[in-house]
């Protein structure tokens, strides 16, 4: 101790407590997959090299003084972005972005779900704050801290060249890794958290001086690759058929479709939904999947309302929401419809007030449109089943043919329901959050089925297509082991994983009699064109990338936005190509052969993922240069 007192640099010893501090974070909260000596060498290492350049800055204050306020208070902050990332990561198995910090509106309305994300053992990781600031006030002259310029620059010097060996060992492990950002897991496994923050905020410096040089010039590109690769060049045999009804939709919270059809405790736990995937005048479609990302809910709205994929950071209703769009609302408005969403939130949460205009939504019925008690609440607000029976009363009151949007709450993280109001038992399973996630999908299914009787009742039903959707998942890789234990298997592979990520997705057309179960792979880009193709609406100048469900001239994949893919024969994910039928790796297929190099083996995923990653770009250059306003520009000239 003696030793260590007067000869090592305080800023060393906060590097390795500090350093040892993040990888028990890394190795033991975050759930960072490692296949290899290499990666469990580059996370070992990359925690000391980030906080070595961190600490080591305090080298260049010339007071003592300055020296241990700055490594203290740089202790405590870096501190609070671990314990902020592991509380994120815990809920939606990502990391925080610095686009979503400007979402920080959206954390007054958490509640009770950030609080049922913190542990009590999280107080053990400040552990080494409490040490650094108690050697800094106690024994801050036991540490050698005057340092000569050459000191100095050696210990820049130093930092740097570890901070170089650190980036190398992780392009050798995954080469191209900063030019795949949408990958966040692996660019904190590889560079760092801290490193990974300090990346993001390049990235989104960048990103922002993208709308200030876009002048227009990238749309004849995108026009011509939709035109080439998205677009139909005849109708299908569904146009029209609900021409000038009225139009319903169900965002159904956090419903995957692993409970449709399915059992917990020896009961059905969506009877109503189950079925309809026997009606006639319904279409379920099995494989259709949930693209959204970190926005989730209003990832799914963004989706469906725009045929554009969601960013790979944030939400596009906080970072874009002054842009133009050519949203489904303001097209349906042009042939005559009114469009409107109740949802019983604030009107602010995801921004909504804001983003709606932008959508061209006439009307939002939020939290002040309905009665709330703590009798009809819980969790994030109103339940279900009252929710569906005041908004009748709303409905009763529009202007036909009208497009009307309902966003559920009671199926939402963490999953509250009272006794009085569970139908069936929780499940058992080392996980909390699905356990409770039956009873709340029950509960879910019989407020739909309620509130198809009382759209009946009151004389709505018959002129009326009702569609719903799950919008995003509610069991995150966080509860693969509890997952694991209900669906059977051993493990939850990253194959199993994408097929997760299937969510419900019903068009019910009353009285159409032709019905029936689609397995074809689709997911939330298709909604939008499908929905104006079922309509009888024409939307041959816009630019999207989703294809009518109906129709026989589709794209042979889905994109998910992080990159990984989907087709009728393969999954794409992790950097492996699976067989769709069997969930094992193509023969020959390796974790390296889709990165991008000259010398990369071609394998039956590669030109598919080259598409996904050109049409991914393609979208975000739509949204980050607001390309929509120079298209609307052109047709006002014309």
């Amino acid at each position: 101790m003696t030793f260590i007192q007067k000869k090592m640099p305080f800023f060393i010893i906060a590097t390795i407590l500090f350093g040892v501090k993040t990888y028990i974070v890394y190795r033991f909260i975050f759930n960072i997959d490692l296949e290899n000596i290499m990666q469990e060498l580059i996370l070992f290492i990359n925690p000391f090299v980030s906080t070595f350049l961190l600490f080591s800055i305090s080298v260049w204050f010339n007071k003592k003084s300055r020296q241990m306020k700055y490594i203290r208070y740089t202790a405590l902050l870096a501190s609070l972005i671990v314990f902020a990332n592991i509380v994120f990561y815990r809920s939606f198995a990502d990391f925080i972005t610095i686009p979503q910090l400007l979402q920080g509106s959206n954390a007054a309305d958490l509640g009770k779900s950030i609080l049922s994300l913190m542990r009590p053992y999280d107080i053990l990781l400040f552990i080494d704050v409490a040490v650094i600031w108690h050697l800094s006030k106690r024994r801050a002259d036991s540490f050698i801290i005057d340092f000569s310029r050459r000191g100095k620059v050696f210990a820049l010097a130093m930092s740097l060249v570890l901070l170089a060996g650190n980036f190398f060992l992780a392009e050798m492990e995954r080469p191209q890794l900063f030019t795949r950002a949408f990958d966040r897991e692996y660019l904190v496994k590889n560079i760092g958290l801290f490193n990974y923050h300090i990346y993001d905020i390049a990235i989104n410096t960048k990103a922002t001086t993208q709308k200030v040089f876009a002048d227009g010039n990238e749309i004849p590109e995108i026009k011509k690759y939709v035109e080439n690769n998205v677009k139909a060049d005849q109708k299908s045999e569904m146009f029209g058929v609900a021409e000038d009804k009225n139009v319903i939709f169900i965002n159904a919270e956090s419903l995957q479709s692993f409970v449709i059809n399915n059992e917990v405790n020896g009961e059905e736990v969506t009877p109503f939904l189950n079925s309809l995937t026997e009606d006639k005048d319904t279409y379920y479609f099995e494989n259709f999947y949930h693209q959204t990302e970190q926005g989730k809910t209003s990832d799914s709205e963004f989706l469906i309302e725009n045929s554009l994929y969601p960013l790979s950071r944030g939400a596009v209703f906080f970072t874009h929401a002054q842009n133009e769009y050519n949203a489904m609302p303001e097209i349906l408005g042009q042939e005559g419809y009114t469009s409107n969403v109740f949802h019983a939130n604030n009107k602010s949460f995801w921004n909504r007030d804001q983003m709606y205009e932008s959508l061209g939504i006439d009307e939002f019925y939020g939290k002040e449109a309905y009665e709330v008690t703590d009798d009809n609440s819980v969790g994030w607000g109103l339940k279900d089943k009252p929710f569906f029976k005041q908004s009748i009363e709303h409905i009763k009151t529009l202007k036909e043919p009208y497009y009307s949007k309902f966003i559920t709450l009671t199926n939402h993280f963490p999953f509250e329901l009272t006794d009085e109001d569970k139908s069936i038992e929780s499940y058992d399973s080392n996980s909390t959050t699905l356990n409770n996630f039956f009873p709340t999908v029950r509960y879910m299914d019989e407020s739909i089925e309620q509130f198809f009787e009382q759209l009946k009742a009151a004389g709505l039903y018959e002129d009326s297509i009702i569609i719903i959707m799950g919008d995003h998942y509610g069991i995150s890789a966080n509860h693969n082991k509890a997952m694991s234990q209900y669906l059977g298997k051993e493990e939850i592979t990253p194959f199993d994983h994408v097929q997760l990520q299937r969510v419900p997705f019903f068009i019910h057309i009353p009285g159409h009699g032709k019905g029936e179960v689609r397995s074809e792979v689709s997911g939330q880009i298709d909604v939008k064109p499908t929905m104006l193709s079922l309509l009888g609406i024409e939307n041959e100048d816009d630019i999207y990338f989703g294809n009518d469900l109906f129709s026989n001239e589709r794209k042979d994949y889905i994109a998910l936005r992080n990159g990984d893919f989907i087709n009728e024969d393969s999954v794409y994910t992790s950097g492996i190509c699976y067989d769709r039928q069997t969930g094992e790796p193509v023969e020959g297929e390796s974790e390296a052969s889709l990165d991008v190099s000259i010398d990369e083996e071609v394998t039956a995923c590669t030109p598919i993922a080259d598409k996904v990653d050109q049409e991914l770009a393609y979208s975000d250059d739509m949204i980050y240069g607001d390309l929509f306003r120079f298209i609307e520009l052109e047709d006002k000239e014309k």
